[in-house]
Parts: structure tokens; C-alpha cells; sequence
């Protein structure tokens, strides 16, 4: 397991050499996308209006709060946790070839749409830990912008630049190995042997 920093815009030969199950801290832009984000510009081809080729997506929806000229969106944000990545699945190749987004931020794994598109153009899906929703908040330094308003707080596109954004965990590396697959095959290979002991000693009424 090795530590990475990161830092947008993110290269194709930045992310050479980063492997399942190392850490990343990301250092420069993550904007929020989620479910209406990818829906609207992979099934409804519209125009994003923030540029992510060489940046990073959080599949979050964050708490903010206005914050008057603090900031040059209004806004601060005092709580950010991932939303369960595996819900764009079945867009993220897409979104990720139509976007060059580099880093993929979420909670829990993806499926093989998501490996093919790191795979085929070079991406990184990343795990959060779960329940660090305020030290995530902690690593935002400003709310520089704020898009879709009318998808409502956690639908919309926040636009935040970020220090030393991490532990993420890569969970899909851009050859397309997938650690939540990898690691369901070793538990499964420890768990067959345990249960069939137990069976052992178990017995059912007919």
C-alpha cells in the first residue's frame, strides 16, 4: 500500500503507478455529482456548466450554509458525506469519457461500468471513509461556485477547492481492478470453510 498526492488538473501519468488499495490526498477542485448530475448530461446530453476534464467528482450531497462575502459562492460547507456510489453505475463510463474527470470520490465499490471507464480512460474511483462526513468538511478551504440550484442542496453542482483531501481508498484502479470484487473472492474462499464446519453440528427439523 503506497500514499499519493494529488493535485488538479490530474494527468494521465499522474495516475500511473496508483494501484487498488492505496491512499490518495487531493489537493485543488472536487465538485459535487450525483444522481441528477450524470443523468442530465449522459441521458439527457446536456451541457455541464463547470468544466471536470483533469478534476475530481464527489458523489455527495452536503449540508451548506450561507456565509454572506466569506466565500465567492455564499455558501461554507459544515458537513459532506458520500452517498452511495454504486447509484451511477450505469452512467459513470459515460462520465467519465464525456467529462475527462480524473478522480472518482464515493462510498462503497462499482461495478464494470465504472472499471471499463477508468480502465479505458484512464480514472480512479476512490473511497471516503464512512462517518467523517465533518473532517471532509474540515478539507474544503472554499465553495467557489454554485450550479442547478433547483435540483435542490444536495442534487446541485458545488464547486469546492480542497487541501490534502483524504484518506481516500482506491477501490478501481485505471488497469480496471476493482478491490471490492477482489476482496468478496478472499471472504468468500475463508467463509465456505467455516460454514461447512458449522454444518457439521447443525442439524433441522424435517
Amino acid at each position: 500500500m503506497k500514499t499519493h498526492y494529488l493535485k488538479t488538473p490530474i494527468k494521465d501519468e499522474d495516475l500511473e503507478g496508483i494501484e487498488i488499495g492505496d491512499i490518495v490526498y487531493l489537493e485543488g477542485y472536487l465538485i459535487t455529482s450525483r444522481d441528477d448530475v450524470h443523468m442530465r448530461l449522459v441521458k439527457q446530453h446536456r451541457e455541464l456548466p463547470v468544466d471536470l476534464a483533469g478534476k475530481a467528482i464527489f458523489h455527495a450531497g452536503p449540508i451548506m450554509v450561507p456565509c454572506g462575502e466569506e466565500s465567492a459562492s455564499g455558501y461554507k460547507v459544515v458537513s459532506i458525506g458520500p452517498t452511495t456510489s454504486m447509484r451511477m453505475e450505469k452512467f459513470e463510463r459515460e462520465f467519465i469519457r464525456d467529462t475527462g474527470v480524473k478522480l472518482i470520490v464515493g462510498k462503497g465499490g462499482m461495478g464494470p461500468n465504472t472499471e471499463a471507464g477508468c480502465r479505458d480512460y484512464k480514472a480512479l474511483h476512490c473511497v471516503w471513509p464512512g462517518g467523517c462526513a465533518v473532517l471532509a468538511a474540515s478539507k474544503v478551504e472554499e465553495v467557489e461556485a454554485h450550479h442547478w440550484e433547483e435540483l435542490g442542496m444536495p442534487e446541485s453542482i458545488w464547486v469546492m477547492r480542497v487541501k490534502e483531501f483524504g484518506p481516500l481508498i482506491v477501490s478501481i484502479d485505471t488497469k480496471g481492478q476493482n478491490l471490492f470484487e477482489k476482496n468478496k473472492k478472499v471472504f468468500n474462499a475463508r467463509k465456505q470453510p467455516i460454514v461447512d464446519e458449522i454444518n457439521k453440528h447443525v442439524d433441522y427439523f424435517d
